[in-house]
């Protein structure tokens, strides 16, 4: 099957799937005013591989001769890692700093899957990966958009799945037939569902033994019978694109998407109460999407230098010294985020079926060093801008001859810079730092892909501490000691 092409994409998602918007049922997503906007940006993933000056990078050639599109090439060397961040950093760039996701997401996923189905094989002989093999093959040779669901809405989260007061709080199996499962429950931050034809669910902890109804994974259609999208509303304000020239043709939906007693295949299950492996396929899945995350933050943080320097200029300040140091602030931010990760992909892992794994240790310094920042470089982009980023007239009033002469005679910037020129790069500042947009750009820094006390979680556990240790003392002068040896039980104390 050759690749879809943009129009057969928008074409395939009229499938009856079950979407409310603002407590509406949607009837087709592809022309809702708001869903609709959605789906246009989710095309760009399928643009690019129509584009001369994208189609070498966004285009693979599979083992027997067939084209497949980048983000399915299953990784192998640091090399595929370098090209598949490289395909994401582009569209996420032609998508201006908001990244596409329908196919990064979802093959991350089955990276994952593709690890723990062989471990689980291996280990209680099983037979998944043959399983995750063939749903591969079927996402892969159909260019299918792919979602992800993967965290529960957790209810009170000092309580395991199991000890809930609310059974469903966590999604579970309610029955096990010959033929597939039946699950309930609901998945909240589910990105891009409204437009993806396939919704893999993966656990979002780890479990214990009375949790095994809750360690489940499989995939489903978008069109499941049962199973039902609540978008989210946040950005849904219409705007036009003078004022709004990030958002007003760019944006992602998530959802919260309900499993109302769905049948799922036998085939389409990847996890069945294998409690054990329910806490790794959540941290596979994380590892390879961190590397995701901070390959299409690298247009955001560039734009943000761009930004920073483009108000400077058209202020008049880019001389200022305070100015400076904000600049280079940025631009050492940027490259950090950058260089590090480029060195997950160089110092990647190879673990089970051959695949390579970016170093979940840089990718999480990365993505911590990415996040624990970026309001600090809001902060300094605002400062340098100024304060008409939330006070400058509209569109309307450039338009209206009675008072565009005063807008245009007052708001213009250092000689030469038009008053309209000044209000486009305000515009944009605004949109991406201020508005709804700017919003969701902030919380998706701080929670996306794992929040920043996970990453410093991942960081402390994966660090290995005993060489630098063993520097310390060495050092210090001090000796090092062998381990003490067991000492044998003596007699219980009275």
């Amino acid at each position: 099957m050759p690749l879809k092409s943009p129009q057969q994409y928008k074409d395939s998602l009229r499938d009856g799937r079950t979407v409310f918007f603002r407590g509406q049922r949607v009837p087709d997503v592809t022309t809702h005013p708001v869903l609709g906007v959605a789906v246009d940006h989710a095309a760009i993933d399928y643009r690019l591989a129509e584009d001369p000056k994208y189609r070498d990078l966004a285009v693979a050639i599979d083992a027997g001769g067939k084209e497949l599109g980048r983000h399915y090439v299953i990784p192998h060397s640091a090399d595929d890692l370098l090209k598949r961040s490289q395909i994401i950093d582009a569209a996420t760039r032609e998508g201006a700093t908001l990244v596409t996701l329908i196919k990064e997401i979802g093959t991350d996923g089955l990276f994952a899957l593709h690890l723990i189905a062989k471990q689980m094989d291996d280990q209680l002989g099983t037979k998944y990966l043959g399983r995750v093999q063939d749903f591969y093959r079927h996402c892969a040779e159909g260019d299918l958009a792919v979602a992800v669901a993967q965290t529960d809405v957790k209810g009170d989260r000092s309580l395991r799945p199991s000890e809930q007061e609310h059974p469903d709080y966590y999604l579970r199996v309610v029955e096990r037939r010959p033929d597939g499962i039946v699950v309930r429950g609901c998945k909240v931050h589910t990105s891009i569902a409204t437009n993806a034809h396939e919704i893999i669910v993966l656990p979002t902890r780890n479990m214990e033994e009375g949790d095994k109804d809750y360690a489940v994974a499989f995939a489903v259609p978008a069109n499941a019978k049962g199973l039902k999208m609540i978008a989210s509303p946040y950005g849904s304000r219409q705007g036009n694109a003078f004022e709004h020239p990030l958002s007003t043709d760019h944006k992602m939906m998530e959802t919260m998407t309900i499993f109302d007693d769905v049948f799922v295949p036998r085939e389409r299950v990847f996890l069945d109460g294998e409690w054990q492996f329910a806490g790794p396929l959540a941290l596979a899945f994380v590892e390879f999407h961190r590397f995701t995350a901070v390959s299409y933050k690298l247009p955001l943080v560039d734009l943000l230098v761009g930004a920073a320097a483009l108000l400077a200029d058209y202020n008049g300040v880019a001389r200022a010294a305070h100015v400076r140091d904000k600049f280079v602030w940025l631009v050492t931010y940027a490259e950090t985020v950058r260089w590090l990760t480029k060195m997950a992909a160089l110092e990647c892992r190879t673990q089970e079926l051959g695949i390579a794994v970016p170093n979940p240790l840089i990718s999480n310094i990365a993505k911590f060093r990415f996040a624990e920042d970026y309001h600090k470089a809001l902060q300094h982009v605002q400062d340098i801008a100024g304060g008409l980023l939330v006070t400058a007239p509209g569109l309307e009033d450039l338009q209206n001859p009675e008072t565009a002469a005063y807008v245009k005679r007052y708001l213009g910037g250092r000689k030469g810079v038009s008053a309209e020129d000044r209000l486009r790069a305000l515009n944009m500042v605004s949109d991406l730092t201020t508005g709804d947009f700017g919003g969701y750009q902030a919380v998706l820094a701080v929670h996306a892909e794992g929040s920043i006390e996970a990453e410093k979680l991942t960081i402390f556990r994966d660090y290995d501490l005993r060489p630098a240790l063993a520097y310390a003392k060495r050092v210090a002068g001090i000796a090092e000691r062998p381990p003490r040896a067991a000492q044998p039980p003596g007699p219980a104390k009275k």
